[in-house]
């Protein structure tokens, strides 16, 4: 009799599991989308500001792929959203170097002020999203800014599930239910998750990014706390990333000490310098450096040309798609005929290795430090698709990890000689270096440069720098960009004092400094001399 009561329950049980389950099948997700309004008082609210500490990254700059986006510790971090207007502005000031930031988003239009003074945004961030676009997707993706849009939305779906194991501090989990809401915007997907409490606690897009594609966008809400009826996180926490590479790419995060919802939001107009511009054409300017070697700048960043008897190498392939395909046009016209069998790439840093994939995609070989290798096979050349911005090798496809392997990368470690008898050009080299952190091997505490540093001084693990012998340049990336004239004197830095530690290790005769930043070509002897002042 106790064993058919023991079966009876277990049936009752699998019948209410059954229909927890199936209800999660079904889930209405305007009615849980108001239920949501309701809990966190969104309806009746207009604007909101927040006031708060925490810290922002440079995404795309870490020293090591293992490591987190470096911080800059920050206070006074103030966002202030008005929803019906579309506008949001943020300030902060920055612990490390004092400065203060102040941007901008009103309606479709987005900028900087630095001072009274308006700084039109003419480059897309990180060269893949215009601040338009990443800035109206922030006031989406923020609490109540995605429960407004859902409310709008007309594609809404939703599932309801538990959180079976464990998640990060604050989030749901260990069979806590969660509610999470779909919708799109313009041409992007946004998904929120809503807690037993009916409170948003995630909220995620994706956004387009030359080196990782559809880039991962997320925020985390916790420590939720009541502001005269309106709910708002205590603790804000935001990743921009790729969590196969790191989970830790943490944006930023904001413990919040303030919270204001309703204020009058004083906005600045539009001024007419934003209103007219326009996002930097791409344009290549060449500048012969020596026989057979061109500087192939106009841009933001350079990229260097070197000919050989039968082919080219070209070193950097920086910010995107679009740089990429105006400089490989401009290679053809300098030199017709040689294909374009290399191009070395200095740094993982996004800026430096964003157009590396059309370079991939036609066959050339990248050469790159070896510890970026499983990172480009994996990641930046994976031919998976990108929705949000198809490239060449995303649209064509040519499968270089199927069809044509191994996949065209050559890597250093130490050294490694391009032309000479190893390849077959007697008329010239190219040697690619690992610029190496000469900090311990100087006994010298980041090479006593003052000020804040957020990498050591060869700026990345991985960094590579080209130099060639016959023609004495030296090639590099952030260490060293030569001044313009009339500018005033810079002060030497820990990036400069590395570059030359290196140069000596390494007994280089240089002539011409060439960086991939900047326009300028500086003399060996104008360079020593800023470095020595810190010898």
């Amino acid at each position: 009799m106790r064993k058919l009561w023991f079966l009876a329950l277990l049936f009752v049980a699998l019948v209410t599991l059954g229909a927890r389950t199936a209800s999660a099948q079904a889930v209405d997700a305007r009615k849980a989308i108001e239920a949501a309004a309701t809990a966190m008082g969104t309806l009746n609210v207009k604007s909101i500001q927040f006031v708060g500490d925490g810290f922002v990254a440079n995404v795309g700059e870490q020293y090591n792929l293992t490591d987190g986006w470096p911080q800059v510790q920050v206070t006074d971090y103030t966002r202030t959203i008005d929803y019906d207007a579309k506008y949001m502005r943020v300030d902060y000031d920055e612990k490390q170097g004092g400065n203060h930031v102040t941007s901008v988003l009103n309606g479709n239009f987005a900028w900087d002020m630095k001072g009274d003074t308006a700084v039109p945004l003419t480059r897309m961030y990180l060269d893949g999203i215009p601040y338009a676009d990443l800035r109206q997707l922030e006031i989406v993706l923020s609490p109540h800014g995605f429960i407004k849009a859902a409310l709008a939305a007309t594609d809404l779906k939703a599932i309801t599930q538990p959180i079976v194991g464990p998640s990060d501090f604050g989030l749901s989990a260990y069979g806590q239910w969660v509610t999470i809401v779909s919708f799109s915007y313009g041409k992007y997907r946004v998904n929120g998750t809503i807690n037993d409490k009916n409170l948003i606690e995630l909220t995620g897009s994706w956004i387009a990014n030359p080196v990782y594609g559809d880039m991962t966008y997320e925020m985390r809400y916790t420590m939720y706390k009541d502001y005269n009826g309106v709910m708002f996180p205590g603790l804000i926490h935001v990743h921009q990333g790729d969590p196969r590479i790191n989970a830790g790419e943490n944006y930023f995060q904001v413990y919040t000490k303030d919270v204001k919802a309703n204020l009058v939001v004083n906005k600045i107009p539009v001024p007419e310098a934003v209103r007219t511009a326009k996002l930097d054409p791409v344009k290549v300017e060449t500048r012969k450096l020596a026989e057979h070697v061109w500087l192939v700048g106009g841009g933001p960043m350079n990229s260097v040309l070197v000919e050989f008897k039968d082919f080219v190498a070209v070193v950097e392939a920086p910010q995107n798609e679009a740089r990429s395909i105006a400089v490989i046009d401009e290679i053809h016209k300098l030199v017709p005929g040689k294909m374009i069998r290399y191009v070395v790439n200095t740094n993982h840093h996004m800026t430096s290795a964003g157009g590396l994939r059309t370079y991939f995609s036609q066959g050339t070989t990248v050469v790159t430090h070896d510890l970026n290798k499983d990172y480009y096979v994996n990641i930046l050349f994976s031919p998976f698709p990108r929705t949000l911005d198809p490239d060449r090798m995303t649209i064509f496809n040519p499968m270089y990890m199927i069809s044509r392997r191994p996949p065209p990368i050559q890597t250093v470690g130490g050294t490694t000689m391009m032309g000479g008898t190893g390849v077959g050009d007697d008329e010239r080299q190219m040697q690619i270096w690992h610029v190496q952190d000469m900090a311990y091997e100087a006994g010298e505490s980041y090479l006593k440069i003052p000020g804040p540093s957020l990498a050591r001084g060869n700026h990345s693990a991985d960094m590579l720098m080209v130099y060639l012998p016959k023609e004495k340049i030296l090639i590099n990336a952030d260490l060293y960009v030569p001044q313009e004239p009339g500018a005033k004197p810079s002060a030497p830095t820990a990036g400069m004092r590395t570059l030359y530690l290196n140069m000596k290790k390494l007994k280089f005769d240089v002539a011409q400094h060439v960086s991939i930043v900047g326009q300028r070509v500086g003399s060996n002897d104008e360079f020593v001399k800023i470095v020595g002042n810190a010898q």
